[in-house]
């Protein structure tokens, strides 16, 4: 799952960056409302967190914008979902950043891990993320960030882990490597370390026989037993 976070306190981002990396998203960090659009202009996240008091503009506007489908801005990638982060915390601002499209809204100070289980909260509204996915003998708990193969234990790294939860959230699909680059990787990533190919090589070794993941050539990969 690919995150924005829009935030223009120094201290508070580097929490929240280390704390959502910690629970394998990838983040990618925007300091005011120019840098916000320069993301929002080039990727499609899964979730933006947004702060309202930016130095360059109101996070309200940037809300607004991304809703409104007669934006002159309609080339922004829309977010699948807007996590308001502010100290607000008056009725009328909550009310007013709702009503502006966000999704949730979160009061500063927060803690990490209720910004965490927000997070997967907005993405079960989909009905993208269900607690514990089971294809065949593998078992993936998306929310605690365990997946076991015929109750053995997988020992994941964290970039591993967001491709095979990736996988699980799009059940039989097929996902092209692009997909996987834009939703696991963020702007930071290595792209030739740690890229989609070494990625893969090393999930299917953890993963074992029978192998689960199969690639379509040309096309992408799928997660599943083989037809």
């Amino acid at each position: 799952m690919r995150v924005l976070l829009v935030e223009d306190d120094p201290d508070l981002s580097e929490v929240v960056l280390l704390g959502l990396r910690q629970e394998h998203l990838a983040v990618d960090h925007a300091a005011s409302f120019t840098q916000a659009i320069d993301f929002l202009l080039t990727t499609a996240y899964d979730i933006v967190c947004l702060d309202l008091g930016l130095p360059d503009g109101d996070g309200l506007d940037l809300c607004r914008r991304l809703q409104s489908a007669e934006s002159p801005d309609e080339i922004l990638e829309r977010p699948g979902r807007v996590l308001i982060l502010t100290a607000r915390d008056a009725v009328a601002d909550r009310v007013a950043g709702l009503d502006a499209g966000a999704d949730d809204y979160l009061i500063k100070p927060f803690s990490m891990a209720e910004l965490a289980a927000r997070i997967r909260a907005l993405s079960r509204r989909d009905g993208t993320q269900a607690g514990l996915v089971v294809i065949g003998d593998l078992e993936v708990d998306v929310a605690t960030h365990r997946a076991a193969r015929r109750g053995r234990p997988l020992h994941l790294t964290g970039r591993e882990f967001a491709v095979l939860r990736y996988f699980c959230l799009h059940p039989g699909l097929v996902v092209s490597a692009e997909e996987l680059l834009e939703h696991c990787w963020d702007a930071h990533a290595d792209s030739f370390t740690g890229s989609v190919r070494v990625i893969l090589s090393r999930l299917r070794g953890k993963l074992g026989e029978p192998p689960l993941i199969h690639t379509l050539k040309g096309v992408g990969y799928r997660l599943g037993e083989p037809r």
